[in-house]
């Protein structure tokens, strides 16, 4: 066996000269592959093939004489051939291990020589440079020595916990994030700080088996070169932790505004956890409560290593913590979020620091400044009535094109909170809600324009629940009144007949269809649903009266144009040729639903003839909300071209002291928004008015065909064969109709209301 070990020996010393990891690596697997040669043959050499029935086959087949046995080869000779077949699988092997990983494989010295990356920058749909992304700026780099221990400990502990054992890859990481694999639909990595360290900075973000096979050999070469001290320094100066913050140092600076020296146990957990997800985790983004997540995770991984102690880490977790202000050069910041969120989905956030992709958003900066100014000016206004906080969302409904997300008062006053981003968290939407109630009455053929419905006093007995008895938001009850009537003044008590009659199961179904993605648990949900008893997204509302703008289809939101890289190529772009394809609804009832909200003389009974939802010249369909509890207002209000959502409230819940909806609060806003854009429209889209629906004149009272002694006539919408046939006569009046009563009462309420509103303009 004396070849073996002279083989052996060769084959060591060709491959020190390669490196310490390259030889272990290649030495395992010529070893492997030797032995596996040796087993083959050895099972070769018994397989015995002169047997009689093999020879007398032979002779019969090919009538042949019997050969002499060939010679053996010698045992020498077999062995060399052994050799020879080892050696060129070997070659093999490493040739295509040379090619496809060795070959462009960067030098670990690239770790402190490399160049810098690209930026990417996102614009508005007009080329206006909103926020830039980069990274190997604003950086500067520190000593592991010149930071308190728990500070590396920390990054350790959520990042790499064997880091000091391993020799650059972790067994027990690949086998947990494998286990986690299984039973999750996210994908885990097992990746140490090494490799997390070569793929952030010597190697690309694409996803595939020989990346990754590079990552691993590229590893151990670095932890070669490397001291492991040096390798948890570069990696705390280079990991980007959000935002233009890169390294420890300016993680530091920018989330608590001092020097990574002076951070507590509680403020390093908070950072240690951003690098996995900065966008996600991050504490300025619009999920605020993921980075405190986030940052116990980290300090409970700390305790459950040793590195702190039990009052450690419970003295760490009663910490209350204080941001810094964010200094950041961002326009329209809670929109950016909302596409850097998009953007890491789709790419990931390697690719977004560092890709310099060119990304347009469908955001109008012009239509944003102006909503942003309306909304302050009426924010500043209330602030004696406890209103604090405001948000403002615009869509083009046809092509569900975000122009304009304001998603606070001030993105950068914490004392309200004011990352938080409304147009994306859940709210009570009050009335604003009721248009979905009657258009599913409409479509199931339920009710018409015209039905009349009694608003009077009701009380609904549901077993396990208390009674409920809906009230108007006046306190009173107006008697017979038209569907119009009633979903224009916003009428409470009819609101609540109608979800009674097409059922709250059938409600919440139809509000899914609609865009309502918040109603996850229809159990919950009790006839106070048409009230605003389930918590809605601004979004999905915008999405829900698209329907109706729309004439029945429906559009998902979008916020993003196109994505280019720095090359020219083009990652993305938003098609929208057939986006109206999504019928969710008739085209008459959506029109019939605008044709109500857009009707300024039937909503007179309560907001009066010239109230702030009122744009003339225009037809604008329009609807307010207001919870019970006067936590949250709003107004959503469109045409073809245009949507309008505002809001305003606390983001601490807390109830406003007063809030008239129609007057002030978020139907101003929307009034100034809305107003500024049809008066810059170059073209004004009025609603179509689909085939199939027809106008009859009708006598009110009596819900039947006009005749001259009928004291209220009204023109109608039907769809075609719905109408009424039958003609009033004059003996149906013989007393005087409850309608001219309710006449009345808005002639007067319009005069009160009137007051009120001179009054304001005044002051």
């Amino acid at each position: 066996m004396r070849w073996d070990r002279n083989f052996l020996r060769f084959l060591q010393r060709l491959l020190e000269q390669l490196g310490t990891p390259f030889f272990w690596l290649f030495f395992a697997l010529s070893w492997l592959l030797y032995r596996l040669f040796l087993i083959v043959s050895s099972v070769y050499r018994g397989i015995r093939f002169e047997t009689r029935v093999f020879r007398a086959m032979s002779d019969l087949l090919f009538a042949r004489k019997k050969s002499q046995p060939k010679k053996k080869y010698s045992e020498k000779r077999r062995r060399h051939y052994g050799l020879a077949i080892v050696g060129g699988i070997l070659l093999l092997i490493g040739g295509t291990f040379w090619w496809f990983i060795l070959k462009d494989l960067p030098h670990p010295e690239e770790l402190i020589t490399r160049q810098q990356m690209l930026t990417t920058k996102i614009y508005d749909r007009n080329g206006v440079l909103l926020y830039k992304l980069f990274k190997n700026q604003n950086r500067s780099i520190i000593s592991l020595d010149d930071l308190p221990p728990y500070v590396a400990q920390a990054t350790l502990a959520i990042e790499d916990a064997e880091f000091y054992q391993h020799p650059g890859f972790s067994i027990r990481g690949i086998s947990r994030a494998f286990q986690a694999n299984l039973h999750s639909d996210s994908l885990q990595g097992g990746s140490t700080i090494t490799q997390q360290l070569v793929k952030n900075t010597l190697l690309s973000s694409e996803r595939t088996f020989i990346r990754k096979l590079k990552e691993f050999v590229l590893a151990l070469e670095v932890e070669y070169v490397f001291t492991k001290n040096e390798i948890l320094t570069m990696y705390l100066n280079e990991v980007g932790y959000g935002g233009t913050a890169y390294g420890i140092e300016e993680a530091a600076a920018y989330y608590f505004d001092k020097p990574a020296a002076d951070l507590t146990l509680a403020e390093a957990a908070l950072i240690a956890g951003l690098p996995a997800s900065p966008t996600t985790y991050s504490p300025f983004g619009s999920r605020s409560d993921l980075a405190v997540y986030r940052q116990h995770l980290v300090l409970e991984r700390m305790r459950q290593e040793g590195m702190i102690s039990v009052e450690e880490y419970q003295k760490a977790l009663d910490e209350e913590l204080v941001f810094a202000l964010p200094k950041n050069d961002i326009l329209a910041p809670h929109f950016v979020m909302m596409v850097k969120e998009w953007l890491v989905e789709h790419y990931g956030e390697s690719l977004l620091q560092t890709g310099g992709l060119e990304v347009v958003t469908t955001l109008d900066y012009e239509i944003y400044r102006q909503a942003e100014a309306a909304m302050a000016e009426e924010l500043d206004s209330l602030e004696r009535l406890h209103v604090s906080n405001g948000a403002v969302l615009v869509t083009q409904p046809a092509t569900g094109e975000i122009l304009a997300m304001v998603g606070s008062k001030d993105y950068f006053d914490s004392t309200i909170d004011g990352q938080v981003n409304v147009t994306l968290r859940p709210r009570q939407p009050g009335s604003s809600i009721k248009p979905l109630t009657y258009a599913l009455a409409l479509e199931e053929k339920a009710l018409t324009a015209s039905s009349l419905i009694d608003d009077s006093p009701i009380t609904y007995q549901t077993p396990g629940s208390p009674a409920y008895s809906p009230q108007n938001y006046d306190g009173a009850f107006h008697g017979k009144v038209t569907v119009r009537q009633a979903l224009a003044n916003s009428y409470n008590v009819p609101a609540v007949k109608t979800l009674a009659m097409v059922g709250v199961s059938s409600l919440v179904d139809f509000g899914r269809e609609m865009g309502i993605t918040t109603w996850n648990n229809p159990e919950r949900f009790g006839l106070s649903l048409t009230l605003g008893g389930g918590e809605v997204l601004m979004t999905d509302m915008a999405v829900a009266y698209g329907v109706f703008a729309n004439g029945g289809y429906k559009v998902p939101l979008t916020s993003v144009l196109s994505v280019m890289d720095y090359r020219g190529k083009v990652l993305y772009t938003y098609e929208c040729d057939d986006c109206l394809k999504d019928r969710v609804i008739k085209a008459t009832t959506a029109y019939t639903i605008s044709d109500i909200l857009a009707d300024n003389q039937a909503r007179s009974a309560a907001f009066g003839l010239h109230s702030v939802l009122n744009i003339p010249g225009f037809k604008v369909a329009v609807k307010t909300g207001t919870t019970n509890d006067l936590r949250d207002n709003w107004t959503f209000g469109y045409t073809p071209d245009y949507l309008v959502g505002t809001w305003v409230g606390n983001n601490d819940n807390s109830p406003m002291s007063q809030v008239a909806s129609g007057i002030t609060g978020a139907s101003p806003i929307w009034n100034s928004v809305m107003t500024s854009l049809l008066q810059t429209a170059t073209a004004h889209q009025d609603f179509l008015e689909p085939e199939g629906i027809i106008s009859v004149a009708i006598c009110v009272p009596t819900q039947t065909l006009a005749c001259e002694a009928c004291p209220v006539i009204r023109n109608e919408l039907f769809v075609e064969g719905s109408e009424p046939t039958k003609t009033c006569s004059a003996t149906d009046f013989e007393e005087v109709t409850t309608e001219t009563t309710v006449e009345e009462k808005v002639r007067g309420r319009d005069k009160i209301l009137d007051g009120i509103i001179n009054k304001r303009n005044k002051n």
